[in-house]
């Protein structure tokens, strides 16, 4: 490891610090997350969990892949998914297409139903945070800034999000139910 002098590290300038500095503090998050675990017990990243489990037609998901559009580590995922399966959302099953094996976490109807029921207040408040306050080329420049630094972080996470971005805006143009948004199963 190489030591920098003080004169060798590529400081920040004052809009890059101003930009970082509230980047940082942002409380969409900490507020998101309150609003979930108040109205409906759940976490964000446990909601993350559920809502990208709803989008497959058979609510299933390998683990590997979930852990990435979900945004945490196998271990985090893992943790997680033993909480949901305690409340009956969430159950783990072996997949294997005839040579490989491989874990499946599988979204149950009470957590299908779970997730319905947590969707609307976490829409408004999604929507109360960000969108309500930015203009539509701000939402654009919003999720292009946004997919710039995911993919400098992760570029594997960002290419499944950028397929699941992709199936759901497919499903949209073919006039399927967004697979986003979690549909009563009744």
């Amino acid at each position: 490891m190489t030591v920098d002098t003080p004169k060798d590290v590529p400081w920040l300038d004052g809009e890059e610090r101003a930009a970082w500095m509230t980047l940082i503090a942002m409380t969409a998050p900490a507020a998101i997350d309150a609003q979930l675990k108040r109205d409906s017990g759940l976490n964000f990243f446990e909601y993350s969990i559920m809502s990208h489990l709803s989008q497959p037609q058979d609510h299933a998901v390998q683990m590997s892949n979930l852990a990435h559009l979900a945004g945490g580590s196998l271990s985090r995922l893992s943790h997680a998914v033993s909480r949901l399966e305690k409340q009956g959302y969430v159950t783990r099953r072996i997949a294997s297409d005839g040579e490989s094996r491989c874990v499946q976490a599988f979204l149950t109807p009470e957590g299908y139903a779970a997730l319905v029921a947590a969707a609307p207040a976490h829409v408004r408040e999604a929507r109360r945070l960000v969108f309500d306050n930015l203009s539509t080329a701000q939402v654009r420049q919003l999720q292009k800034i946004a997919h710039e630094i995911a993919a400098a972080a992760s570029p594997e996470s960002v290419e499944r999000i950028d397929a699941a971005i992709a199936e759901a805006d497919r499903a949209e143009r073919e006039g399927r139910p967004d697979p986003c948004v979690p549909r009563p199963v009744c």
